[in-house]
């Protein structure tokens, strides 16, 4: 067996199954699930349509670079939405089984565990607390993760200023997530410039995440890292790759797919290990996403309802936690620790026993870095169902407040 198979922690989810093993919770109350960040608003029945209307593809073996429908249609998702010049849809764009598996290939193309320097082997950079898919790609391709830790008084960004200089030589991938997941901060146009003149001093290359772009609270869109390098003229994408999924956008984390865009030479290399990898996307599934991809009004009304399930929701708990309404995502990220110093596992454990209310502890989305745990007295909050059912589980936080007090 691959011993560094060994080096996986549980996933978050398994560790919270762990939590509430020995737990019935209060059969007054049904079920309510925060913890995972799954869509739960209606699949666009257009989407379905597509997909149904192309079920004849399923006769055919796809190829990995996917259909030119697919790529242009994404492509020209991109330029609209990020202001782009145009891009090449045969070499910038590759369609993906979803962003998790990309995000995690992307490791396995890029990192040469044999490269050593004076300080040790490759490392890969990473955004603390974070999506775990980052850590076991780090690991797989025979690298180390190391943490930044997310500094809430840089509106959650990491501080990559607090990384010693003999760091940096070692790092040939970083993973930046923005919006964050869970804090659903949004990097600046600052913050970016930061991240590409170290990946230009260090030669180090970027993937952006950002499956959450379309789901934000102001009236300005999140920002992409490809419209950042873009205004900052490296609109040849030097080292950087995008990633982004229909499962947020669309409400289809079904059809599993998203895709991968950006810097050309990088996106040769990423091709050449699906082709052996063996991911190619579904015929059906990429008609089903050009319809998807095509369209922005399902997009929009989507976001509506987002707005005004946190406008509804967020101040209720910001009366009993400490929680604001993020730049973007569908998460709430809140601290639980004024009641006592009660820990945040301690705090989910006893909403889910006494309200049958599911929420993830923040510790189980971060790692002890730099000597803390920044997801430490924090809960992560999915509002993903409908309004009522979120309305429900907000009401009975409240209610779960007030015996802590």
């Amino acid at each position: 067996m691959n011993p560094l198979l060994d080096k996986l922690q549980p996933y978050p989810f398994e560790k919270l199954r762990l939590l509430f093993a020995q737990i019935t919770p209060n059969p007054a109350y049904s079920a309510i699930g925060l913890g995972i960040g799954e869509p739960k608003h209606p699949t666009p029945a257009f989407i379905q349509k597509a997909l149904t209307d192309n079920l004849a593809g399923l006769a055919n073996y796809p190829s990995t670079v996917g259909s030119e429908a697919l790529r242009g249609a994404i492509a020209g998702w991109l330029e609209r939405r990020y202001n782009l010049p145009k891009l090449n849809p045969a070499t910038q764009i590759l369609p993906v089984n979803g962003s998790r598996e990309a995000l995690f290939a992307l490791a396995q193309t890029v990192i040469d565990p044999t490269r050593q320097t004076p300080g040790g082997g490759p490392l890969v950079m990473c955004p603390n607390p974070f999506y775990q898919i980052y850590e076991g790609a780090a690991y797989l391709a025979g690298a180390e993760p190391y943490f930044v830790n997310s500094d809430p008084a840089r509106n959650f960004a990491p501080d990559y200023k607090s990384v010693p200089a003999e760091v940096w030589p070692r790092v040939q991938l970083l993973y930046i997530c923005s919006p964050g997941n869970p804090t659903g901060a949004v990097l600046t146009l600052a913050d970016w410039k930061e991240l590409f003149d170290l990946s230009d001093r260090y030669g180090f290359v970027i993937a952006a995440d950002e499956c959450y772009s379309e789901i934000y609270f102001k009236s300005e869109a999140p920002l992409g890292g490809l419209e950042a390098a873009h205004k900052l003229g490296r609109s040849d994408y030097p080292r950087l790759i995008a990633f982004s999924s229909l499962s947020k956008r669309s409400n289809v984390p079904g059809m599993r797919s998203g895709f991968v865009a950006g810097d050309a030479e990088v996106m040769k290399k990423f091709l050449l290990y699906r082709t052996y990898h063996g991911s190619a996307m579904s015929p059906s599934i990429q008609a089903a996403s050009v319809a998807a991809w095509n369209d922005e009004q399902h997009v929009i009304e989507n976001r509506a309802k987002y707005i005004a399930k946190f406008n509804e929701i967020t101040p209720m708990l910001a009366e009993v936690l400490d929680v604001s309404l993020p730049d973007a995502g569908f998460y709430l990220w809140a601290k639980v620790d004024r009641y006592g110093g009660i820990s945040d596992t301690e705090f989910a454990r006893r909403l889910y026993a006494e309200y049958n209310v599911t929420v993830l502890p923040g510790s189980y989305l971060a790692r002890e870095a730099h000597g803390i745990n920044p997801g430490q007295g924090r809960i992560r909050m999915a509002l993903v169902a409908e309004v009522d059912e979120c309305l429900e589980a907000a009401r009975r936080i409240v209610a779960f407040t007030k015996t802590l007090s």
